[in-house]
């Protein structure tokens, strides 16, 4: 299989997906390494395929159906659970994180997080590894742009958000 037939079979298999596609998955599917299906993806990508990267692999950007809010929130690395689990429990799903950090600006990271199994992949990935949550680069304090079915979703997340002590508020 040549270059350009292999990066159209990634892309076919990503339109056909719901969820994300390691580059593992991929490399074994076309017998090639994990390295050159991150190059198909950075090609395909640079031809204008909105692909993201998250932890958890290779997702196609679809036109979702829901409403994009973003919540401000505050807290501590102990309490992300809670805090994401909030939001998914609504109905939300947890696009990413924004931090200010005082050199690089805006910091984004892919979290794609849907279910309660979901966030618990996050954070064991997250306690098992070197690096730290962006959170904690502005103590605690960042953003998360969520997906909501609804405006009454997002109201249920702010609400309990607010009642468990997480949602930053002007003061």
């Amino acid at each position: 299989m040549n270059a350009k037939v292999r990066r159209s079979a990634i892309l076919a298999r990503l339109k056909h997906e719901n969820g994300p596609v390691s580059a593992t998955a991929l490399a074994k599917e076309h017998g090639v390494s994990r390295q050159i299906i991150v190059g198909d993806i950075a090609l395909l990508r640079a031809g204008g395929e909105p692909i993201s990267a998250t932890p958890r692999g290779y997702l196609l950007d679809r036109e979702n159906a829901g409403e994009l809010h973003t919540v401000a929130v505050r807290h501590t690395t102990q309490e992300m659970e809670r805090e994401l689990q909030i939001c998914v429990d609504n109905g939300c799903t947890v696009l990413d994180v924004v931090v200010e950090h005082p050199v690089y600006g805006q910091l984004v990271g892919q979290l794609q997080l849907s279910s309660r199994y979901d966030v618990e992949q996050f954070l064991n990935r997250s306690r098992s590894g070197a690096a730290r949550p962006l959170s904690d680069l502005t103590g605690g304090i960042h953003l998360h742009r969520l997906l909501c079915p609804d405006e009454a979703a997002y109201q249920r997340v702010c609400r309990q958000l607010d009642e468990a002590g997480l949602l930053l508020k002007d003061q």
